[in-house]
């Protein structure tokens, strides 16, 4: 019984990988398919704007309108194929010091805050084994996260810390105290194009976590979060120390 519960149990793990790929590829198909199309309703929306020029109110703001709708389509088309090479990208793996790669991910957010008064409190983090390209765009993504959701702070705190298991993982987390969010829908959080506050609040189009879920997978890690609304929030990234088996 045992023999064949094993057997029909690795049956269903091959199928199952056998249609996320199918589904990865696909993703990946569309996406980059969309691009031509995309490309000539935005480049002919802008020269229908040019040689409107004066012409009658309403009919520029149509205009306007589809360009903005095909820049926003050409946004979400990156995304999706972000995503795809999250997932489908040849990982290189290699010691990683993490104090380094995330002193680098934490420079290239700090630039993009336009000079916040943010507080950065970085432990001392260790090695681990992973691809560094791959790692280091996971945490771009979840510094880019903190940085923006206490946006509307005053005196924004990011802490980084690393914790270091007796199995031999390493739980990395990302605390901050932003916005924060209802633990209701915290299985939204990772989903792609999923949102827990509206666009007027905080720009985005919900791909980062889900690329920084895809990536920590691919790794053999976790990732999870916990936060409360209006009192910041913690991502927790487990990986092992070993790197994927």
């Amino acid at each position: 019984m045992n023999e064949d519960l094993e057997r029909r149990v690795s049956e269903l793990t091959a199928q199952l990988d056998a249609a996320n790929r199918e589904l990865d590829s696909l993703s990946y198909s569309v996406s980059h398919d969309l691009r031509a199309p995309l490309r000539h309703l935005s480049g002919f929306s802008r020269l229908l704007l040019e040689r409107l020029g004066g012409a009658e109110q309403t009919t520029a703001q149509y205009a306007r309108t589809i360009a903005d709708a095909a820049q926003r389509m050409g946004r979400l088309i990156d995304d999706l194929l972000a995503l795809s090479h999250a997932v489908r990208a040849e990982l290189h793996i290699q010691d990683v010091d993490l104090n380094a790669l995330i002193g680098d991910a934490r420079r290239e957010c700090t630039r993009e805050a336009g000079g916040r008064d943010i507080a950065w409190k970085v432990g001392e983090l260790p090695r681990v084994r992973g691809d560094p390209a791959m790692l280091r765009t996971a945490f771009v993504h979840l510094l880019s996260n903190a940085v923006k959701f206490t946006a509307k702070r005053s005196a924004a705190i990011i802490e980084i810390e690393a914790n270091r298991k007796e199995t031999g993982e390493i739980v990395l987390f990302v605390r901050d105290n932003g916005a924060g969010f209802d633990m209701r829908y915290v299985e939204r959080l990772f989903g792609m194009f999923q949102r827990l506050h509206r666009e007027d609040e905080f720009e985005g189009r919900g791909a980062g976590l889900a690329i920084v879920q895809r990536i920590v997978r691919r790794h053999g890690g976790r990732v999870w979060a916990e936060g409360e609304s209006g009192r910041g929030a913690v991502f927790y990234v487990a990986l092992n120390e070993r790197g994927p088996h």
